[in-house]
C-alpha cells in the first residue's frame, strides 16, 4: 500500500503523461499540470468568487479562502454514462449503462482491461476479497473472480440467483411471489433492476427498483432472505455491524437489524415530504448516517448506541439540484449532484457539515463518487463518474482555508 501511494506521488511530479500503450485515447488532462488557474477555473471558491445563490444566504460574508483541488485526469472509453465505481486492489473499476466495466490501473490511470460487455447495464459494484459483484438492470448479480494467474484477469464465475438455488426452489409453489399483475417469480429473484449493493460480515445486500431488499451469503452465493422493504424503488444501501440502511424514493431511510434468522425493521428515518432519497452513507464507525435527497439537501443523523436512538443533527442545502451520490473519506463528505458539481464538506464532531468547496468540471450530472483509501501528499484522490461518459480523477487537499458552515 505504501509503495503504491509513493508511486502516485511520484506521478504527480510529472508535467505530462507518457504515450498510451493502446490506441484508444483515454486521458485528456495531465496529472497535476502546473497551472495557476486550473483549480479556480473548475469551480473552487476563492476570496474573489461568489458561492451559488442558494448557498449565499447560509454563508457568512466574513469568511474567505477556498478549496484548492486539482483535476488530475479525464478518462474516457465507456459506451454509456458511468453509473458506479469501486476500488479493487490496485484497480479502480468503473461501470456504465453501456453494459461495460473498465479496470483502470493505479497510479498511472491507464486502462488495464475491459470486461462485462453484453451482460445488462451495470448499476452497482462491490468487491469482496478476490471477487467483484456487479448488479445489473436485468435483475441479476454477476460474480467475477480476480486472478493475476489467469489470462482473463476478471473472469465470470457465477450469476445470482445461481442454478443450484433455482433447482432447490422452483418446484414448490410456496416459493413464488406475485411481482406485478399476472406475473409470478421465485422469491430469490429480483423483478426489476438492481440499483445498489452493500457488503458486510460475509453477506451481500441488494436493493432493487422492485422495492425489495435481498440478502445473499458470500460463501455459497445462496439467497437467504427477501424483504419487502419500501413502497418505492430502493436507491441506496449501506451496511455496518449488523445494521443495514436502505434509502428509497418513498422518502424514507429504513434501518434493518440482523437477527438470528432474519432482519427486522429497527427504525425509520424520514426527511422532507415528497423528497426521494438517492444515496446513503455512514461515517465515524457507524455513529453518523447521511442521506442525499432529490431536493439538493443532505440530512444526517447521529446514533446513540446506549439509547439505541437516532437524532437529526444535520440538514444542509448542498446543491441547486438533486444529490445523486455521496461518499466519505475520513472527516470529509463528498456529494455529487445533477447540477454537474461535486460538493466537499468537513464533518464537525456533532455531525454538522462545514463547506470546504465546490468542484466544477463534469459536463453532466455526477452519478457516482469514490474516494481512494490512499493518502497522496497532503490529500486524497477522488473519482467521479456521470452522464458525460467519463471517469474524472481529482486530488482534494486535507488542509484548506475558509471552510464555511452551512445551516
Amino acid at each position: 500500500m505504501q509503495s503504491l501511494a509513493k508511486r502516485i506521488v511520484n506521478n504527480f511530479a510529472q508535467k505530462e503523461l507518457q504515450p498510451m500503450a493502446y490506441s484508444e485515447p483515454t486521458i485528456s488532462t495531465p496529472l497535476l499540470a502546473k497551472s495557476s488557474s486550473s483549480s479556480d477555473s473548475e469551480g473552487s471558491l476563492t476570496p474573489n468568487q461568489s458561492p451559488p445563490k442558494e448557498l449565499q444566504c447560509c454563508i457568512p460574508n466574513t469568511l474567505t479562502g477556498g478549496l484548492q483541488h486539482k483535476s488530475l485526469a479525464i478518462l474516457s472509453g465507456h459506451i454509456g454514462s458511468v453509473s458506479c465505481l469501486a476500488l479493487c486492489g490496485e484497480f479502480i473499476l468503473s461501470a456504465s449503462h453501456g453494459k461495460d466495466i473498465i479496470a483502470w490501473q493505479q497510479p498511472d490511470l491507464r486502462r488495464f482491461t475491459k470486461f462485462g460487455h453484453g451482460d445488462g447495464s451495470v448499476k452497482a459494484l462491490v468487491t469482496v476479497g478476490n471477487r467483484v459483484f456487479s448488479a445489473h438492470q436485468d435483475g441479476r448479480i454477476r460474480v467475477w473472480k480476480v486472478s493475476r494467474s489467469s489470462e482473463n484477469i476478471f473472469r465470470l464465475t457465477a450469476t445470482l440467483p445461481t442454478t443450484k438455488d433455482y433447482l432447490c426452489k422452483f418446484m414448490k409453489q410456496s416459493n413464488y411471489v406475485q411481482t406485478r399483475r399476472n406475473h409470478r417469480k421465485l422469491w430469490i429473484e429480483h423483478a426489476d433492476s438492481i440499483s445498489c449493493l452493500a457488503v458486510y460480515g460475509g453477506v451481500i445486500y441488494s436493493g432493487s427498483w422492485d422495492k425489495t431488499l435481498k440478502v445473499w451469503r458470500v460463501a455459497d452465493l445462496r439467497c437467504l432472505e427477501s424483504i419487502r422493504a419500501h413502497d418505492d424503488a430502493i436507491n441506496g444501501l449501506v451496511a455496518h455491524e449488523g445494521l443495514v440502511y436502505s434509502a428509497s424514493a418513498d422518502g424514507k431511510i429504513k434501518v434493518w437489524e440482523k437477527g438470528r434468522s432474519m432482519h427486522c425493521l429497527k427504525r425509520v428515518l424520514e426527511g422532507r415530504r415528497d423528497v426521494s432519497w438517492n444515496a446513503v452513507i455512514i461515517c465515524d464507525e457507524g455513529r453518523l448516517v447521511y442521506g442525499g435527497g432529490s431536493d439538493g439537501r443532505v440530512m444526517g443523523w447521529e446514533r446513540d448506541v446506549g439509547r439505541d436512538n437516532w437524532t437529526l443533527v444535520c440538514d444542509v442545502r448542498t446543491h441547486e439540484m438533486a444529490v445523486l451520490c455521496l461518499c466519505s473519506m475520513g472527516e470529509f463528505v463528498c456529494s455529487g449532484s445533477a447540477d454537474k458539481s461535486i460538493g466537499v464538506w468537513r464533518r464537525e464532531s456533532g455531525g454538522g457539515l462545514w463547506r470546504v468547496g465546490i468542484i466544477r468540471g463534469p459536463e453532466g450530472p455526477v452519478k457516482c463518487l469514490q474516494a481512494s483509501c490512499y493518502s497522496v501528499g497532503e490529500g486524497f484522490m477522488l473519482y467521479s463518474g456521470g452522464l458525460d461518459k467519463s471517469l474524472r480523477v481529482w486530488w482534494v487537499p486535507k488542509e484548506y482555508s475558509g471552510a464555511r458552515r452551512v445551516e
